[in-house]
């Protein structure tokens, strides 16, 4: 009786035409789904509905201002900013940011409100009116008020004049994210752009988050619009090259090609949208599916070799890879699927995609390509007989030298894992971005010349409405204040216990003794009042304070830090609330570096979990399709090694582990074992069905598994290195390490698992 995978490759080269037709029909099916895809590019789309850090942020927001702003930076190239010319340019720009879309108020120095006292009455005023016509007197006045401002130092002028920002704040309705971004970041290019042309002599740069959320699409677009068809270009031109001639590579073209369209088109009919993440789907199907073809393709050249006709030659591969391909396959999408218990929702759908992409590569691999491959002429196999003596070579070497390479594996294993630990979980959001990205190297200029980009929000809450206004209350919202800027990793502290120092003095004949917070509730309320009348609009209060004065925020800057500094800095701050105050009832904190900081230290716990039970599940597939037990536990060696290894190299190159590198032992587990996958299967052949012994075995997969292995490394890593190009380190970092992951599994099936081997088998 036929077995199973002849019986298939019978129906399969026994009905071409119509397994070609239905391939064609499903894939495009499948494929409508794309034009229901679209993009995100917020940095909000890196968390679920119900993360907690999102849903205080949001809170944070409704209670006071949104966070969403954009941040242009001056820089007279003279190192001064308080001359007339430059103090006009601000002057006009501040007032055409009221213009910008979505633009709800815009913060600079010559818009600040500036209070003094004139006789018995408040005066509010700009800090700047007419700069143009300002006397020399006037302008050294200026610069004396604005540089001895709280408010404004480190905040929006430097601590040497030589360089301001305008902050302005925008008002963005959440489904009209993506189309507003666009809008604003276009629109305030053109600013900049106007700007340079009527004042050379001033440097502009661009952040805010609006910015940032502008580099995350901009990322995405990149890697879809330059790596996607670079990549596609490498990994055709090597399975060319390596594997066979034009007909082959067009084929295996149209699988991965069929594979990336029905996939993101299940992505659009799933309503996942694109972001900077899974926009480099298409990049990891077309590196991972290549492999199920080209186990297919090269058994086929191997077979035309020795003579056999082309339906002979596809059944043969058919029968020989039809069970390690459909396992390679499955334990490669498990491992993907692993990234569904990332917190992060375009893991979940990168990782989902990728695994449905390569199911439907396996699919199309073994139905689409052998029909079409066998009925198209046929191309001249490019093995050399020289391959084949030089995997031979390479097994008698290992067999040889089997202590030899056991304990040296070990040994390098040992060393590259002992420097795991090295690594040091710090994200920071800014470096997401390479250098050739604008914001990044903008917001670099800025962190190093004006302020940092980096704040905490902490909301303190008063025993009721009006509370903020009560002496005790303003103490320790002042207290708190004084504390966070003593902080090593602070740069400025905002707070509206500032505003009410000033005004006391204001109210006092402008008497510097009485530069301090008012001792008398109502008093500090009509301060307050009065001050807040006098406010032109859009420049209220709403940023600071809550609608009932009942709550403040105290917002601090700080340097750039680790994400673990983050944390560490948000409960020692919440601590010193609870032991040292006696009129604040409540504290929320949010912030978006805390958002991301907590989620890349919870990502790791969840990953874990779910690399647990993607172990699990392949362990015991491998223990079933090996039919042993003692095998199948011992294949997981060299599929746990790799990943442990990999990182280990990492933490000796690099040393840092940001969120995206948290998902890559998960998702290169099943990758790692399409290796063993094929060599166990190939040695078990042997000694199975033909008989031989454990050193003979050996040579016949080395022989007949070892081309193919090499070609997919080959490939893979070049694959995986386009996408470490990326200008999204999120995407970059993963490409990098899992390229090193791959080289690692390479090493440890050729010259770890044969020892391992012999070792038991010899037994």
């Amino acid at each position: 009786m036929k077995n199973f995978e002849a019986r298939f490759a019978e129906i399969i080269l026994n009905n071409r035409i119509i397994v070609i037709f239905l391939s064609l029909l499903v894939a495009g099916l499948l494929g409508t789904g794309t034009s229901k895809l679209y993009m995100d590019g917020s940095n909000e789309a890196f968390f679920s509905d119900d993360n907690p850090e999102l849903l205080a942020f949001h809170k944070l927001e409704n209670t006071y201002t949104k966070h969403d702003n954009v941040i242009i930076v001056l820089a007279p190239k003279d190192g001064n900013v308080f001359t007339r010319s430059t103090l006009s340019a601000i002057e006009n720009l501040t007032a055409a940011s009221w213009q910008m879309p979505y633009s709800s108020r815009v913060d600079s120095i010559t818009n600040f409100q500036y209070t003094e006292a004139v006789e018995d009455d408040l005066i509010v005023r700009d800090m700047v009116t007419d700069a143009n016509s300002l006397p020399d007197d006037e302008v050294q006045k200026v610069k004396q008020a604005v540089l001895s401002e709280p408010i404004l130092f480190k905040q929006l002028i430097s601590e040497k004049g030589h360089v301001t920002g305008i902050n302005v704040t925008l008002q963005i309705a959440p489904l009209e994210r993506t189309v507003a971004t666009a809008e604003i970041a276009e629109y305030t290019r053109a600013m900049k752009a106007d700007l340079k042309a009527s004042n050379p002599n001033i440097d502009v740069y661009l952040s805010g988050m609006v910015m940032m959320d502008d580099a995350f699409n901009t990322s995405a677009i990149n890697d879809v619009s330059k790596l996607l068809p670079f990549s596609f270009a490498c990994m055709m031109i090597l399975l060319a090259v390596l594997v066979g001639r034009f007909f082959g590579t067009l084929v295996t073209f149209l699988v991965i090609l069929f594979s990336i369209i029905a996939a993101m088109g299940v992505g659009g009919m799933l309503g996942y949208p694109l972001t900077g993440v899974s926009s480099s789907t298409p990049i990891i199907i077309l590196t991972v599916a290549i492999a199920n073809c080209i186990h297919v393709l090269t058994t086929y050249a191997q077979s035309l070799k020795e003579g056999q006709s082309k339906k002979e030659a596809m059944a043969n591969s058919l029968k020989i890879n039809l069970q390690p391909v459909f396992l390679a396959s499955a334990t490669t999408a498990i491992g993907f699927l692993t990234m569904n218990f990332s917190e992060v929702p375009p893991f979940n759908h990168l990782g989902t995609l990728v695994a449905i992409g390569v199911l439907l590569s396996f699919a199309l691999s073994i139905t689409f390509l052998p029909a079409l491959v066998t009925l198209l002429p046929k191309s001249r196999a490019k093995f050399k007989e020289s391959d084949g003596k030089t995997l031979l070579a390479i097994a008698d070497f290992v067999i040889r030298k089997r202590r030899a390479c056991l304990w040296g594996m070990t040994l390098i294993t040992v060393f590259l894992i002992a420097n795991l630990p090295r690594n040091e979980l710090n994200d920071i959001f800014v470096h997401y971005f390479s250098e050739s990205i604008d914001f990044r190297t903008d917001t670099d200029f800025m962190v190093e010349n004006l302020t940092g980009v980096y704040t905490l929000n902490w909301s303190l809450e008063s025993k009721g409405s009006g509370g903020i206004s009560e002496p005790g209350f303003l103490q320790d919202t002042e207290n708190f204040s004084l504390w966070l800027e003593q902080q090593p990793e602070t740069i400025h502290v905002s707070r509206f216990t500032e505003i009410m120092k000033r005004l006391n003095k204001n109210m006092h004949g402008d008497d510097d003794a009485y530069y301090k917070l008012p001792d008398n509730r109502d008093l500090a309320a009509q301060y307050l009042l009065l001050y807040e009348m006098s406010l032109p609009y859009g420049l209220d209060l709403n940023n600071q304070i809550n609608v009932d004065k009942s709550s403040t925020k105290i917002r601090a800057t700080t340097q750039t830090i680790s994400s673990k500094q983050v944390i560490a800095l948000d409960k020692k701050a919440k601590a010193w609330i609870r032991e040292n105050t006696s009129y604040v009832t409540r504290v929320d904190s949010a912030s978006t570096v805390l958002m991301f900081s907590h989620i890349g230290q919870r990502n790791i716990k969840t990953m874990l979990v779910g690399t647990v039970i993607a172990l699990v599940l392949i362990s015991v597939i491998l223990m079933l399709a090996l039919r042993s037990l003692k095998l199948g536990a011992l294949s997981l060696i060299p599929n746990l090694i790799p990943a442990a290894a990999g990182f280990g190299v990492w933490g000796i190159l690099v040393g840092q582990v940001g969120l995206s590198l948290s998902v890559v032992t998960g998702m290169t587990f099943g990758i790692v074992i399409d290796y063993t996958v094929h060599f166990m299967s190939k040695y078990l052949r042997a000694r199975r069905e033909d008989d031989l012994s454990p050193e003979n075995a050996i040579r016949y997969a080395f022989k007949n598994v070892g081309q193919a292995l090499v070609i997919t490394t080959i490939i893979l890593v070049i694959g995986f290195g386009v996408l470490g190009t990326s200008v999204f380190a999120f995407n970059a970092t993963m490409g990098q390490v899992t390229a090193i992951i791959i080289s690692i599994a390479l090493a440890a099936v050729l010259f770890l698992l044969p020892p391992l081997l012999l070792k038991i088998e010899g037994k």
